[in-house]
């Protein structure tokens, strides 16, 4: 079943919007790479995560600037590339001539914000969640683990970016695409991550940008 989320933003644009949760992955901030915090590199899902909320990967994106689209981009990087624009809240997949398939993304709060570039260094579907103990300090009610599936904070797929805690992965808060929602990760609505999954392997490129480059 198609789930449609809408939502209203600034200026009057409807759009579909879809969230996924930020995780946990031990490691270090590669060369390179900007965080507002250390707190940003310890924890990795933001306060407000549903655990047991069902979104399956049916659900896409299908309205407004946020869906999943084929845009005019113009890069030198090589065809495969992930380009991340925080400031943008999309993200890019390089596909050659001036061409990238673009996804609408959350990115992380005020204060969790990053830039750098990463790879990927593992990936799995319907990824398991166990929240770090400073998450479970401050938010007691939460599982100590979840195993993956429709109801994982974590959605359907995750990609794991090298020498960082942070991923690239779904969600199962599909309303919240285009907000700066997380503690550093980049979610998207899981029928969208399934789609961006198909795209990477170990070792994929991901560059990670504040803001757009002319």
């Amino acid at each position: 079943m198609l789930a449609n989320f809408v939502r209203s933003f600034p200026h009057t644009r409807a759009a579909l919007i879809g969230v996924a949760a930020v995780t946990w992955l031990a490691g270090s901030v590669p060369a390179g790479a900007q965080v507002a915090s250390e707190s940003a590199m310890r924890e990795t899902l933001a306060i407000g995560e549903e655990p047991g909320r069902v979104s399956t990967e049916e659900v896409v994106i299908t309205e407004g600037p946020y869906r999943r689209q084929l845009v005019f981009f113009r890069t030198n990087e090589v065809p495969g590339t992930f380009v991340i624009q925080t400031s943008e809240h999309f993200l890019y997949v390089v596909l050659g001539n001036n061409r990238a398939l673009r996804y609408g993304i959350g990115v992380g709060r005020d204060g969790f914000q990053w830039s750098g570039l990463v790879r990927i260094v593992k990936m799995a579907e319907w990824p398991d969640w166990t929240p770090p103990p400073e998450m479970i300090q401050r938010q007691p009610y939460l599982p100590r683990f979840m195993a993956g599936g429709p109801g994982n904070p974590l959605g359907a797929r995750a990609m794991y970016l090298g020498g960082t805690v942070y991923r690239i992965h779904g969600t199962n808060q599909p309303e919240t695409i285009g907000e700066n929602i997380s503690s550093g990760c980049f979610r998207l609505a899981n029928g969208d991550v399934v789609d961006l999954y198909s795209h990477a392997t170990v070792g994929t490129k991901v560059i990670i940008r504040q803001a757009a480059t002319l």
